[in-house]
């Protein structure tokens, strides 16, 4: 998203080409055609507070098509799927006690009063002993931190964390209030796609960039060809691999997301349902209890999971038996499902992260993406919108000073 937006907004003034490695354009934001409609690869949702985003939406004329949808939320622990979205379901859930669940409330009204950034060398562990203590650490946030982080969960901020919990507290009676486009996100991808070419640039997509060289002229020679300005949202040791500046390198976590067509919902209406006891994934995601089923027939699953490297080897069939057995599924009630895996989905957010952030700019090179300030200590469409236009910006004010 950050480059697409970054070209959609350099087009105006600058020829454009982008560079995408993938087949289509849209990262991680990208769909796959099922049946007659587009699915995204890996689950999303907006937030009412993505100012930028739907700011960004109104001018493509994407308004009318986001709508703004309920997420309930529950806990699987033990062969049993407890609902966690009203508060009468809250004061129900069995596996914390009464001081627990005080404690994990004050949390969550109080997460966006925190200072997040100043919480960049405590690690998540010690923050959340220290304001919700030992049980609520090993029976709630061990299994979350875990399926997202894996073995490097220990590292993690508690600005991180802190920011994940503020992000996620406009909640009512019935859950957070999350956008979704009518059309799927796809649209939004169509719709930067058709303006960067309408504007005269181009999206070259199955070609990465390889190779990165500035002449002794100052012109970037990008895959042999020359460009006045280069703007990189890939990692930065990558950046680093093909030629770019020498930067330091910022951790990096892969993402393995299985997405099935079922024939019933087996979540209970539940849309994001975390799983307590340790699996081959760490959430299931019920797109059809947030998104109409209408809309598509048939009830969307996603298997969400992380990995360090590369995904285990077997790791798609491991996810559905793991579910099947667990959720009592048949092979039979699966009409289709694949697997999507992207080796550097997002930053691990270890302690000491912010001193890792590359400027904006490096030796004549720009850089911006899911590791730039914006889209600190928690990444998000909205912050890959604010890193584009702040690139963006900062290109244009350099062109404008150079004429």
């Amino acid at each position: 998203m950050t480059g697409l937006s970054a070209a959609y907004f350099l087009s105006h003034t600058y020829n454009v080409d982008v560079l995408e490695s993938s087949a289509e354009a849209g990262g991680l934001l990208s769909s796959s055609p099922v049946h007659d409609t587009n699915i995204e690869r890996y689950y999303h949702h907006c937030f009412s507070g993505d100012a930028h985003l739907i700011a960004l939406m109104d001018e493509l004329g994407l308004t009318a098509d986001l709508i703004w949808l309920n997420g309930s939320t529950g806990y699987f622990s033990e062969g049993r799927l407890y609902p966690l979205t009203t508060p009468f379901e809250i004061l129900r859930y069995p596996l914390l006690t009464v001081r627990d669940k005080i404690r994990l409330a004050l949390l969550t009204l109080r997460a966006g009063k925190y200072k997040a950034a100043s919480y960049d060398d405590m690690t998540a562990d010690a923050f959340i002993l220290n304001t919700c203590g030992r049980h609520v650490y090993d029976s709630f946030f061990t299994p979350l931190l875990r399926s997202k982080f894996g073995d490097r969960r220990h590292e993690v901020s508690a600005a991180w964390l802190i920011s994940r919990i503020a992000i996620r507290s406009d909640r009512g009676p019935q859950g957070e209030r999350l956008g979704y486009l009518r059309h799927g996100y796809q649209s939004l991808i169509t719709a930067l796609s058709d303006a960067v070419r309408r504007n005269g640039g181009a999206i070259h997509t199955g070609i990465p960039a390889r190779t990165l060289e500035k002449t002794e002229k100052g012109v970037w020679m990008v895959n042999g060809a020359p460009y006045d300005v280069v703007v990189s949202t890939v990692r930065p040791s990558i950046l680093t691999s093909i030629g770019g500046p020498h930067l330091p390198d910022i951790p990096h976590q892969g993402a393995a997301c299985v997405t099935m067509g079922l024939s019933r919902d087996v979540l209970k209406g539940i849309y994001w349902v975390n799983i307590k006891d340790e699996a081959p994934y760490g959430a299931v995601i019920g797109h059809t209890n947030f998104a109409p089923f209408e809309w598509y027939g048939e009830h969307i699953v996603y298997l969400a999971s992380y990995f360090q490297d590369n995904p285990p080897a077997g790791h798609e069939e491991r996810m559905i038996t793991d579910f099947c057995t667990r959720f009592g599924v048949s092979r039979e009630e699966i009409r289709w499902h694949y697997m999507t895996t992207d080796t550097a989905s997002g930053p691990v957010y270890t302690t000491g992260y912010r001193n890792l952030i590359p400027p904006d700019e490096v030796d004549g090179c720009y850089c911006s993406g899911m590791f730039s300030s914006p889209n600190y200590p928690e990444r998000s469409m909205e912050g890959s919108i604010v890193a584009a236009r702040a690139v963006a910006d900062l290109i244009l004010s350099r062109k404008v000073r150079h004429d």
